[in-house]
């Protein structure tokens, strides 16, 4: 079965495509901030290294409410070298906002993502940013994102997305580039209609596939992931499991679910929701928390090899060993130098 009630989403894009701009907006028209609150531009940079480059580096959870439905967002890094952060986010959503620039197209990351989310079998809905622009040529974005959904097999249902045209830094979002309307409305029905809700085993045994980790000073490490069948709750004594075979008991100290921009302690959290996870200090990714009886681990998340190998090794050369003691020679001669030049 599915839960109607939330939707899980990942914004996926090449870098500088305007995808954390049109987070803010998002987060600013949910009413997640007081009207009178000062708001820093690029909210969900919060890692210092993040705003001194100003791309996103470390995937980031949120969620807003809209007409009584919570979407959990997930905005994720753009640049390809932090590609597996994108990777692992896959597994908690159902679908994704394809953001592409309404002048460049899709570029290199963008395909990379898409075709990730391709291979979950996720909802994607194409929104072409930055609509504004006065050289925007959406026309010619439209069809190089039909080619390269054709490039990479994607099915008929895949192939029927979905467009959206907004302005980040307006706020404004349409159904055709030549008609905004004032806010994200559109934006948001779009991603009501067109992403599914999670699907659920809610009678089933516990069941969450930690996806991220965390590290607080104060609450260790905290393991975040979506609850994929069952319900997690505060001081549960749980199965950290890798396969069938390998399992090791644990006790849940704390839970949080998203709500708005900080995490919220729950006493329970039901199957279909995002949360993050205290109490077990040597959780890692992949594993699943799992019901203490049952124990029935989830698929481990796969991560692309990299595409760029580097072996540092031990010098195997002939001259191995010599060249130190021609520097220490070197030395003691410029010891020496400085020595006599002192007397």
């Amino acid at each position: 079965m599915r839960r109607r009630d939330i939707r899980n989403i990942a914004i996926v894009a090449h870098v500088d495509h305007g995808k954390t701009t049109l987070v803010d907006a998002m987060l600013k028209q949910a009413k997640v901030f007081r009207d009178n609150q000062v708001v820093q531009e690029r909210i969900m940079d919060s890692n210092d290294l993040e705003r001194e480059r100003g791309i996103r580096i470390l995937s980031k959870n949120t969620s807003i409410s809209y007409k009584d439905m919570k979407i959990n967002i997930i905005d994720t890094p753009g640049h390809s070298d932090f590609g597996g952060e994108v990777e692992r986010v896959l597994n908690m959503v159902e679908g994704v906002l394809l953001v592409v620039d309404s002048v460049e197209g899709p570029m290199p990351q963008t395909r990379f993502v898409l075709k990730k989310a391709l291979e979950f079998g996720h909802a994607v809905v194409v929104v072409v940013n930055k609509i504004d622009r006065p050289s925007a040529r959406p026309d010619f974005v439209i069809n190089s994102t039909v080619e390269l959904f054709i490039e990479l097999n994607a099915p008929d249902e895949q192939c029927d997305f979905q467009v959206i045209y907004p302005s980040g830094i307006k706020g404004q979002a349409g159904l055709s580039p030549d008609n905004l309307a004032e806010d994200l409305g559109p934006l948001f029905e779009s991603i009501i209609r067109c992403i599914p809700g999670p699907r659920i085993d809610k009678d089933g045994a516990l069941q969450m596939l930690v996806t991220n980790i965390e590290y607080d000073e104060h609450k260790g490490r905290i393991a975040i992931g979506r609850l994929h069948a069952g319900v997690l709750r505060r001081g549960m004594d749980v199965r950290v499991c890798t396969t069938e075979e390998t399992c090791r008991f644990a006790r849940v100290s704390e839970l949080f679910v998203y709500d708005k921009f900080i995490r919220v302690a729950a006493e329970a959290v039901e199957a279909g929701d995002i949360c993050a996870v205290c109490g077990i200090d040597d959780i890692q990714i992949g594993e699943t928390i799992a019901d203490k009886i049952t124990r029935k681990p989830l698929p481990a998340i796969r991560v692309e090899e990299p595409t760029v190998k580097m072996a540092f090794s031990i010098n195997t050369s002939p001259f191995v060993g010599r060249e130190v003691c021609y520097q220490i020679d070197i030395l003691k001669i410029n010891s020496v130098d400085q020595q006599f030049n002192t007397e």
